[in-house]
């Protein structure tokens, strides 16, 4: 591969031995960013990490998720209005980069791909509990490296491939969602009776009511069931393989306030409803709990086995973010240049086996930790940390467009409710977020880890940012992105 300039746009474009152009496929079509986003909405945060989150804030719980649901819809529309601002902006590094200052497009685009790359390890670690749950006395590295092999063999055909399996992945999530849902209700109206009670929707407010661990429980909530959100800005890295994104983009973000609705809070109540908050422990699902509870054990397994796919579809989402988030950085000159290169079917395979080879450090966690459940929430943590770096950056970034490209801005069909205001708004929510992580032992030292992170990037900008290539790469891509002239890819 080689790096020519062409055109007269300033920009260095990538080519392989035959002369054809690196880039991505707009492949993805409306049903699969529609499933993709509900997939990333969706993830092991709802299906393991929920048990925790219920056992800490009791029913006040529900409060947690639309909480942070409402103020993540601000910021996928922040996100949303700079990607259709300018379609040559690929993933959010992209923006980020160009609005902020290199450092941004640097520190974003390797701390998602830090973000994914630790999600995946939770999911590894969260499919080798589910396995053995399953197929009791099974050595846990087995499923953990199975799983790796498998993904990696989805992802590396073509990104319709992947669109196609994250479509179906996603939509055995929603109908064991909706199916959990409805079983609830009928449970629920006919008073069904197991071991732990009386399936009512008083067992809502019954046991101690809506807050019975006080303030600070409810506080102790936002800490796991940020993670739950993790993977909801899924559709923004997918921008640049998708087709339409005018139309696609704006229909999937504005579906997300109707799916944490759902998707949610619709299945906590219900879960809440037909068995009292306090059955619920940290480290299992309350989805299978609910039907073994209920005496229901065929059905358990098969939630069991419902709740193994999702884990598998996040991980799947996390090995295509990372692999084409180290794609964009390696073409903006800060990551090797080998990750610049796609396969004949336009595939980042070598950015794909990278992602695969440092999900193979959950197999490692498996063992390290007391327990599955005490791996699970620490790394869980620190993936929320770092998404939530993201997300903040999002959010600056949409301050810099709103100051600097006035033009763009009365131009958007796809405008920022509440703009600016509601920026700081979220904004200060992160900040009550992050003393919330303070209050508990557990989070808190997932917070004191996490910012080492950020000390080895620094030192890595450091030596990235003098280097010629770097400098020349970045300053080509940016001025292809401000050329108004050329048409997006």
């Amino acid at each position: 591969m080689t790096t020519q300039h062409t055109g007269g746009t300033g920009r260095a474009r990538d080519v392989d031995a035959d002369g054809e152009e690196q880039h991505l496929r707009r492949a993805l079509s409306n049903r699969h960013i529609q499933l993709l986003a509900i997939g990333g909405a969706i993830g092991t945060g709802l299906f393991m990490g929920s048990g925790k989150t219920i056992s800490v804030a009791g029913p006040s719980v529900i409060f947690v998720y639309m909480i942070i649901g409402f103020m993540l819809f601000f910021v996928m529309r922040a996100m949303g209005e700079l990607l259709l601002s300018n379609l040559k902006y690929k993933s959010f590094s992209d923006f980020a980069s160009d609005l902020l200052g290199p450092w941004a497009g640097f520190f974003t685009g390797w701390t998602y791909w830090f973000c994914w790359v630790v999600t995946g390890v939770a999911d590894v670690i969260a499919i080798a509990g589910y396995t053995d749950a399953l197929i009791p006395g099974v050595p846990l590295w087995i499923p953990g490296v199975l799983v790796i092999v498998i993904l990696l063999a989805l992802n590396l055909p073509t990104v319709a491939a992947f669109g196609e399996m994250e479509f179906w992945f996603a939509l055995i999530k929603i109908v064991a969602i909706v199916a959990l849902i409805i079983t609830g209700l009928v449970m629920i109206f006919t008073g069904f009776q197991h071991d732990a009670g009386t399936a009512s929707f008083s067992n809502l407010w019954d046991k101690g009511g809506m807050f019975p661990h006080g303030f600070m429980g409810f506080v102790a909530g936002f800490q796991i069931a940020v993670f739950a959100f993790v993977g909801i800005e899924l559709v923004g890295t997918a921008a640049a393989e998708t087709k339409d994104p005018k139309r696609n983009l704006p229909k999937a973000i504005n579906a997300i306030p109707i799916r944490v609705l759902l998707f949610y809070v619709g299945a906590l109540i219900v879960l809440m409803a037909v068995t009292p908050w306090t059955e619920y422990v940290a480290g299992e699902s309350p989805f299978i709990a609910m039907f073994a509870l209920a005496g229901l054990g065929i059905a358990a397994t098969v939630v069991n086995l419902v709740v193994l796919t999702s884990a598998m579809s996040s991980a799947n989402s996390g090995i295509y973010s990372t692999s084409r988030m180290v794609f964009g950085l390696a073409q903006d000159g800060d990551a090797p240049r080998v990750f610049a290169r796609l396969s004949r079917r336009r595939v980042p395979q070598n950015a794909l086996f990278l992602s695969c080879i440092l999900l193979l450090s959950g197999v490692v966690l498996l063992y390290a930790g007391k327990d599955i459940g005490t791996a699970f929430d620490m790394v869980t943590t620190v993936s929320a940390l770092c998404f939530m770096f993201v997300w903040t950056i999002f959010l600056c970034s949409y301050l810099v467009y709103r100051r600097t490209r006035k033009d763009k801005v009365a131009a958007s069909t796809f405008r920022l409710p509440g703009g600016v205001f509601m920026v700081y708004v979220v904004l200060a929510f992160f900040v009550f977020i992050l003393w919330a992580l303070t209050t508990q032992p557990d989070t808190l030292t997932a917070l004191l880890v996490t910012p080492l992170w950020f000390v080895l990037l620094f030192v890595a900008w450091i030596f990235v940012r003098r280097s010629p290539n770097h400098l020349a790469r970045h300053a080509a891509h940016i001025a292809h992105l401000r050329d108004d002239s050329v048409e997006a890819d």
